[in-house]
């Protein structure tokens, strides 16, 4: 799979192919590269559903599936395929999947250069959109293919600083944002997408709060592809 850079893009258009969808950065953007016309981002933050957080009540992590099912067939989990996607100078431990070594460079919610080696705590695998708050926002009501492919889509999943992301717990834009400034516009276009893209709603304060972010870079695109919203019937009963 192609990296896909997390800092601050100079270039006029850098254009890439991760997770089987086509993607575009524009210049002065940052993190995951975006497609779609200028101010799709925020358009398509004003047209998310607005409704309460329905209670935590039955969440858990097993509700989304086993941890990093191989949903697209690829023969490597999950969690390897994103390392592989956002990690330079990549190594690997037998074959091509187990990424044992890697750069973010820089992470994309810090800013800072961090190194990732298997089997130390580093780097995690963020879901964009917590699982936790898609359950109180729609998930909790869907069948067990949606959510397994929520938790497995690389439209949802980056590889950032594990301290950093240990902040974020399950928070929404209304109550976190990357410390790293530089990159949350192209953080709030993600969440967007990843709620658009699944049919999730928003509460009335996180939708002004994206709305807030996305104003202050009205050219942002929203990021589109990754898998599709079922996973493969072998990974639906739970």
């Amino acid at each position: 799979m192609t990296r896909l850079r997390s800092g601050a893009v100079t270039a006029a258009v850098i254009v890439l192919a991760v997770a089987g969808c086509t993607i575009q950065q524009t210049e002065g953007s940052s993190g995951p590269a975006q497609t779609g016309g200028g101010g799709a981002a925020l358009t398509a933050a004003e047209s998310l559903t607005v409704k309460g957080r329905a209670p935590k009540t039955g969440y858990s992590r097993e509700r989304f599936g086993s941890a990093w099912a191989d949903t697209d067939s690829n023969s490597c989990d999950t969690r390897d395929d994103i390392l592989k996607r956002d990690l330079e100078e990549v190594r690997f431990t037998r074959g091509t999947c187990k990424v044992s070594y890697g750069l973010l460079d820089p992470d994309p919610y810090s800013g800072k250069d961090v190194t990732y080696r298997r089997g130390r705590s580093q780097v995690d695998i963020d879901h964009v959109v917590a699982l936790s708050d898609a359950w109180q926002k729609g998930a909790k009501y869907w069948e067990p293919s949606k959510r397994i492919a929520l938790a497995n889509d690389p439209l949802n999943l980056i590889a950032v600083d594990a301290s950093t992301n240990r902040g974020k717990g399950d928070g929404d834009t209304a109550t976190w944002l990357p410390p790293n400034k530089a990159y949350r516009c192209p953080y709030v276009a993600a969440q967007v997408a990843v709620k658009r893209k699944y049919g999730l709603w928003v509460t009335a304060a996180e939708k002004a709060a994206m709305e807030k972010v996305l104003r202050t870079c009205p050219n942002q695109k929203l990021p589109t592809g990754g898998n599709p919203t079922e996973a493969p019937e072998r990974f639906s009963a739970h």
